[in-house]
């Protein structure tokens, strides 16, 4: 007697079911690393532009520090120039009462001490010559130390060289006209006959520079 056959019929359903189940797990793609993809390309671009603009705030800074250094230099540059303009506004008119020093002096020493008649204008001409000094003093211009001083070609002009033994070489021995200062600044140097000492007709020191 024949057997029967058991006919299975598969619902096609049930085989598509099946085959989801049994797919393997890695095939499919976890949503949490979907996630962090998708958050980490926003980050770093966040993080680049912050890094930009770091970068411009410091060179922002630097560029203000330059600016601010600057302008400070830029006023006490000025404020030197504002004081030397106030210290010697009025140079030029000194340089010119100068001149009128030297002749009182003149004066002065040319007048004969025994003569009456010249008593009285010697007496008036010394005292315009005090107030004259008074204002110069005022104005804070003095005359240089020469006498006797070593010759200094910053404050000395050389006029002449005398052979001298009783002062060193090179030491001041006459001075023709009044150096003055006003402040630090030379407004004319005094005008000087220097020592040099001789040996056998020979000068045995280094002779000064003079000027007609």
């Amino acid at each position: 007697m024949a057997q029967k056959k058991k006919i299975v019929i598969e619902d096609e359903n049930e085989k598509k079911t099946q085959g989801e189940a049994e797919a393997p797990e890695s095939a499919i793609p976890a949503e949490g690393e979907e996630k962090a993809e998708s958050a980490e390309s926003p980050l770093k671009e966040l993080e680049e532009k912050l890094a930009e603009a770091q970068a411009q705030a410091e060179d922002h800074r630097d560029r203000m520090l330059r600016m601010a250094a600057e302008l400070e230099n830029v006023k006490k540059r000025t404020s030197r120039e504002m004081e030397d303009v106030r210290k010697y506004a009025t140079e030029n008119l000194i340089r010119q009462l100068l001149d009128v020093v030297d002749n009182l002096e003149r004066a002065i020493a040319s007048a004969s001490p025994e003569s009456q008649n010249d008593k009285g204008v010697v007496d008036g001409v010394v005292l315009t010559l005090a107030e004259i000094t008074k204002i110069l003093e005022k104005h804070h211009v003095k005359p240089i130390e020469a006498m006797g001083e070593p010759f200094d070609p910053a404050f000395h002009q050389a006029m002449s060289q005398e052979e001298r033994s009783d002062h060193p070489s090179n030491t001041v021995v006459q001075e023709f006209q009044k150096g003055y200062l006003m402040h630090d600044r030379l407004l004319r140097p005094a005008m000087v006959v220097v020592s040099k000492n001789s040996q056998n007709g020979q000068s045995n020191e280094k002779s000064v520079d003079t000027q007609a």
